[in-house]
């Protein structure tokens, strides 16, 4: 397997004068469950159709699976599973007719296997109860379910996920949780887009955020949380002390409110900030470090709010 599950250099798209993608470099590690994001309109839905071959870049490339594509579509997208822009199926044919559809269109799929297979990427989606019912009596949530099953028909390296938690009720939305990360678990590298923040804080380990066409941020949770302050927060009966403390030691912006001292940690080792209290005295009734929320994150970023519970 390669480092690289999806990688772009360079990737643009124009629509006339628009410019929807403007050079971007997409990395998403083999093994990682890579939340993309951004607000409606910032490219990520683009960026996934020229990755599918959906769409021709203007300008740049891509690898799927150490390959490049377009040139190598035919061998590589087999290995990829995919949903993109919301589900479409015949109404009239159940839920199990329509991915039998599917899998016989599939020149890659042992038809000797079709049953199998069918049955359990319905049971994996908590569909397989459902799978005689007409798809035009299916809920929003079931469509999208059964969209979801069409992309695991087969065994796939690579799983892109376009809104996959779209339509769907509480419940819904942690079952698709749970299935990505199982999916990951299984050794899938699966590419997420999505605007639901919490969802995507509770299952991805690595981040890419579009803004108007462009990332903005890419890395780890870890490295693109870094991007932003922690903040240290002592809860004293001596604050004046405590924000002397905290300046002594390199926090910048320490302001003192109430029992309250706490300023920017920077590159502070956060364990050396309470020994230096105590070692000068000032009695600590409390100590916290505030770590921005992701929504914090993706506004910094991008100056547009996004929906976080969905």
């Amino acid at each position: 397997m390669t480092e690289n599950a999806v990688a772009t250099f360079g990737l643009t798209k124009k629509f006339g004068r628009q410019v929807a993608v403007d050079g971007i470099d997409l990395l998403v590690p083999s093994g990682s469950v890579y939340g993309f994001l951004g607000p409606n309109g910032s490219g990520k839905t683009t960026t996934i159709r020229m990755l599918l071959g959906l769409v021709t870049p203007t300008a740049g490339r891509s690898e799927l699976l150490g390959q490049p594509m377009p040139q190598r579509l035919r061998h590589t997208l087999p290995r990829v599973g995919a949903l993109v822009e919301g589900p479409a199926f015949h109404p009239y044919l159940s839920g199990q007719a329509n991915l039998a559809r599917l899998d016989a269109a599939d020149r890659d799929a042992d038809a000797r296997t079709a049953g199998r297979r069918i049955d359990a990427a319905l049971d994996r989606v908590g569909l397989l109860a459902a799978a005689r019912k007409h798809y035009r009596a299916y809920s929003l949530g079931m469509r999208q379910r059964l969209a979801i099953a069409a992309a695991l028909l087969s065994p796939r390296d690579l799983l892109v996920l376009d809104e996959p938690t779209n339509g769907l009720d509480p419940q819904g939305t942690r079952e698709v949780r749970h299935l990505v990360t199982s999916l990951a678990a299984d050794g899938a590298t699966v590419l997420v887009s999505s605007h639901l923040l919490s969802e995507v804080e509770q299952m991805c380990t690595h981040l890419g955020v579009m803004h108007v066409g462009r990332m903005v941020a890419q890395g780890t949770v870890e490295e693109v949380r870094s991007g932003n302050a922690r903040v240290a927060r002592v809860d004293t009966d001596r604050p004046q002390d405590a924000a002397r403390v905290l300046s002594g030691l390199g926090l910048t912006e320490v302001t003192v409110a109430g029992h309250l001292a706490q300023g920017v940690v920077g590159s502070v080792p956060i364990e050396k900030i309470v020994p230096a209290l105590v070692a000068d005295a000032v009695p600590v009734l409390g100590f916290t470090v505030q770590a921005p929320s992701l929504e914090d994150l993706f506004v910094s970023l991008t100056g547009e709010g996004f929906d976080v519970s969905g």
